[in-house]
Parts: C-alpha cells; structure tokens; sequence
C-alpha cells in the first residue's frame, strides 16, 4: 500500500467507486479502502430495483427548504435514474439494465386515493383494482399506479463491472483493510489503517449505512436500517409469468414497505424488505419474508426458499440523501432504500468536487445534515419506530 495518494476513498460501494473512477481517470492517484471485500454491503445485497425516488414530495420540500430548492431536489431524483442508465451503456456492462417500470401497489384505499393525485397518464398511469391481476398476480391490493421510467438490474454484476472499471483507471482497491482514524491537518489528511498510513489531499467518506466510529460526526446522522431478501426456489416459467405478466420490479405503499420481483433469468421471485422490529439476521428473517410473500401469492405455499441475505440500508432523519464536505472530508450518504441510482450518481458527483469540477455540485449539497440530540450511532429507537409504522399500516393510515 502507498505512502501517499492523491484521493483516499473509505468504501468500495457504489459510492466510493463511483467516486474513485471520476478521480482516476482524471489522472490522479486513488486508493480505495475496504474493511470487508469490495461490495460485500448493501451494494450487492439489494433487490437491484432503480426509480427516480426522493422521498419528500413537492409539498414536504417546499415547505423546508422553498419552492425553487423543492424542485432541483426533485430533479436530482430523475438525473440519478437517467445517470446509471447512461454509465452501463457507455461502460458496456452487462448486469440485465432493463427499463421494466414499478407497479407500485396501493396497501390500503387511501394509498389509491393518494396514487391518484400524482398519476399524470405518461410517467405514471393507474391501474385500478379490477385491472390488478394484468400486472401482479394477486387480489391482495386496491390498485395501484405504474412508474414507467424506474428500471432494474443485477446488482452483483453491475457492482462487479464497476469495480473492474475502477482498477483498469488504475486505482487501487485495497481489501480487509478498514481506516482506524482521520486526522485531519494543513493541507491534507492523514488516514491511518491496521496496514500502515496514508497521506492524502482529500478523503470521500462513502460508508453510508456502514458508517461506524471513524467520523463520529457522520454517524450521527445515519440510521443503520437491515434490509432482507429472499429467492425461492427455481420455479417453472407458467408460475413466474402469472404472478409477475409484465416483468416489472414491484413495491408496495406500506410504511414498513415490501419490494419484489422476477429474477434476472426469469426462474425465480426475490421477495425483499424488513421482516422484523429488531435485526435478528437473515436466517431468521427468511421464514418471515416467506410468510408476507405468501400472504401475497398463495400459489407460492409450497415453495422453498434457497436464498436468504441482507445489507444496511442508511437512512437519515430528514429522509433524504446528503453530500458535502467538512474540511477536506468529502461525504455521500443517507439513501433511504434509494441507493442503488442515488449512489452511483452523488458518488461521481463527490469525485468531480475533489478535482474542482463546478459540474459536481448538486441540489442535495443544499439543505442540513440533519442530526438527533439522543442518537450517537446505535439506533435504541428502531424497533418501537418500525412496531409504531406497522400498527399504521395495519389500520391504513
């Protein structure tokens, strides 16, 4: 490992290579720092479901930050989207990009109300209780409205070619090797590690819901949150096109939200979401994923389930993605389940404002890190939040 780069980047995520490669190839030194194997977090254990979500809508945004802020938010959402589609095409990586659109499923009838107010007939049509089945096959829910523009992929694989990207740029991925502490003085930053030191002129924090003690500033601001999933076993092609006609990625309007879909090769259903309070792990989580996917498709009672995994999803108190930088210290962060389009795209835009690039400014450098007066890291307050949203989601509400 060198003495000294010019960028040190703390994450092999999306993020972080996203970040790395735009430095790299501007000809500067860059050294990628993992505590684990590249991509082994949330990056590759994701259900590879890609939208254009800011959570806040227009009327939440404006009131906090103003209307002109509201609307550059909004549009970060749709630039994310339209940024990772444009990468795997240039970058000529084959991870099963498909533009399938989201049939986005109405729990309650008030969630149909609501889809009713922001369908606009193009982006986003509605589709009504009776016409349900022509999209998802089940009678579980009131209708609901399909995003023409979200898109999915395989995560793995699209993680895989980016990493294979960064090291041709000729950064160096170093693995099993976690920064202990940053120490910031002069003009630069000094990392240490458990395998020697670095000097470097600018650090990209790309740890998201991985964020530990390092930066005890970060950490408060980012819940941690487990994400599961799901892959049953190989089903016949008759099965899989009944419950999934159209091929789209799915989702549902629950507080404690449920996404699912086909699996790249058609042979399997991925069923995804939070299975619990509290982090009990994947293996207990996966016969209570098998349980709501049931609820959802009885035709899936008797099948097994092979595959059970999870990541930390990070997610922040004002529910929206933040970048920045505290000194030399860059930072994207905060996706709220949003991280597959929205941490590729801040990723790169962290790595432009290392190089001094206007181009890497974005609206979401705009509004405050928010932090919490009690939370220091360890979210105590999870598991009564997520009880309080399913008694919620249970009376419709």
């Amino acid at each position: 490992m060198p003495s000294s780069a010019d960028a040190v980047v703390v994450g092999s995520g999306y993020t972080g290579l996203h970040a790395a490669l735009r430095i790299a190839r501007a000809g500067r030194s860059v050294v990628v720092l993992e505590a684990g194997q590249p991509g082994q977090g949330c990056s590759t254990r994701n259900g590879g479901q890609l939208s254009t979500s800011i959570k806040p809508d227009l009327t939440t945004l404006t009131s906090r930050h103003g209307a002109e802020t509201a609307r550059a938010i909004l549009a970060e959402g749709v630039a994310s989207r339209a940024y990772v589609e444009d990468f795997v095409a240039q970058e000529g990586i084959d991870c099963n990009f498909r533009c399938s659109g989201r049939f986005h499923a109405a729990a309650h009838p008030r969630a149909w109300h609501k889809l009713c107010k922001i369908a606009d007939g193009t982006d986003i049509t509605l589709v009504p209780r009776e016409r349900q089945r022509a999209e998802l096959g089940t009678d579980f829910y009131h209708g609901g409205a399909i995003f023409h523009r979200h898109a999915s992929l395989d995560p793995a694989r699209y993680h895989a070619g980016l990493l294979d990207r960064v090291r041709a740029a000729g950064a160096l991925v170093v693995p099993e090797c976690p920064a202990t502490a940053l120490e910031e003085q002069g003009l630069g930053v000094t990392v240490r590690t458990p395998h020697g030191v670095i000097e470097t002129r600018n650090v990209v924090l790309a740890t998201n819901g991985y964020s530990g003690p390092l930066s005890r500033w970060h950490r408060r601001r980012i819940v941690p949150v487990g994400s599961y999933i799901i892959a049953t076993q190989e089903l016949s092609p008759d099965l899989v096109r009944r419950l999934f006609p159209t091929d789209r990625i799915a989702s549902d309007s629950r507080r404690v939200v449920y996404y699912y879909r086909a699996s790249p090769d058609g042979r399997r259903i991925l069923f995804g979401g939070r299975s619990s309070a509290g982090e009990l792990g994947a293996r207990v989580a996966a016969e209570r994923l098998r349980r709501q996917m049931v609820r959802l498709f009885p035709e899936l009672g008797t099948v097994r389930i092979t595959h059970s995994w999870m990541g930390y999803v990070g997610y922040t108190f004002d529910t929206l993605a933040h970048t920045g930088a505290r000194g030399r210290i860059h930072h994207a962060m905060g996706y709220c389940g949003s991280g597959v389009g929205m941490a590729s795209y801040l990723g790169m835009k962290a790595g432009l404002r290392v190089l001094g690039d206007g181009q890497g400014r974005t609206a979401l450098m705009t509004p405050r890190f928010p932090a919490h007066t009690l939370y220091r890291g360890d979210p105590w307050f999870l598991p009564a939040a997520v009880t309080a949203y399913r008694m919620l989601d249970r009376v419709g509400l």
